[in-house]
């Protein structure tokens, strides 16, 4: 058990990750009742436009320290322009329509971007080298954490809290708070509903590139495919937390990637399941927990903060 808080760690980093981008399905699931199964792509066009920055923008040789900011801006950029296009000639057209319409669009657009990046970015047939930050590991007794990580430890937590500002603090905050509690009144009240449903895909769409860069540094490469699983295991983290809980969707990424990494971990050791606690069950590990919880909590960890209006 030497090896418990490295691996604790590990699923904290692992579940913010997942949290970040699960952040996107809440907020727009809370907003508009829409489960947008395209934001994995979204997620995966963050991470081509932070390595389109850094390869074709910046002088080679620029310093990490000074590209990354770059790098990150780059990445927003493009994300929300692909999450607010979705929105636009996507989403709204069929926002009167039965919930199977827009769901089956939104995977549709998930399939469309795949292709897109896969035919139009240079080289993106073959997985695609992410730049790293020189220096570490750094050793905090017997946790090790790499250096790619110390990005995801600061941007988690720094990304909840201005997220935490912006909707308590603000205006527009306190207006998707009342559009997500009821609409049509808050439309009555002079609330730009549409406005608010775009802001909504937007700040979703930032969280998913603070996690795609996250993820490049994490793992080295990024390739076209990169956003289905991620997605889905996004989807399960705002299922756990409770889809439409902003903040569920971050506890629910801590815990599906604390209980991901210590069944890949542990499980192999237990005689007769060792084949059951390889790298490749992973994700069969976390779509069990997403079993348990829907039997057992169906309205997942925190509950569910928007009523359904079907």
């Amino acid at each position: 058990m030497n090896e418990l808080p490295q691996q604790l760690v590990n699923g904290l980093l692992l579940g913010s990750m997942y949290g970040l981008v699960a952040i996107g399905y809440t907020m727009v699931y809370g907003i508009v009742q829409l489960i947008n199964f395209a934001h994995g792509e979204i997620f995966m066009t963050g991470a081509f436009g932070a390595l389109t920055v850094y390869v074709y923008i910046l002088p080679d040789g620029t310093s990490m320290w000074i590209a990354l900011p770059l790098m990150l801006i780059g990445a927003m950029i493009v994300a929300v322009g692909v999450a607010v296009g979705a929105e636009r000639f996507a989403y709204r057209p069929l926002r009167g329509a039965p919930r199977l319409a827009p769901l089956i669009t939104a995977i549709g657009l998930s399939l469309a971007l795949q292709q897109a990046v896969w035919a139009w970015y240079p080289d993106a047939k073959s997985a695609r080298t992410f730049p790293q930050i020189d220096g570490g590991p750094f050793h905090i007794g017997s946790v090790t954490i790499q250096t790619g990580d110390i990005f995801l430890l600061v941007a988690a937590p720094v990304s909840m809290a201005l997220l935490a500002y912006f909707v308590m603090r603000t205006r527009t905050g306190r207006g998707m708070q009342a559009t997500a509690q009821d609409p049509d009144t808050a439309r009555l009240m002079g609330v730009n509903t549409d406005r608010i449903i775009v802001i909504a895909f937007a700040l979703g769409a930032v969280f998913a590139a603070v996690g795609a860069v996250a993820n490049g540094l994490k793992y080295g490469q990024i390739d076209f495919k990169m956003g289905f699983i991620l997605g889905l295991k996004a989807f399960t983290a705002a299922v756990l937390g409770g889809i439409g809980n902003i903040y569920g969707a971050m506890i629910g990424g801590v815990v599906l990637g604390v209980a991901e990494t210590l069944a890949t971990a542990y499980i192999a050791d237990i005689p007769g399941l060792d084949k059951f606690g390889s790298q490749s069950w992973a994700d069969v590990w976390a779509f069990i927990l997403l079993i348990l919880v829907l039997l057992l909590r169906p309205q997942g960890l925190l509950g569910e903060r928007v009523a359904d209006r079907a």
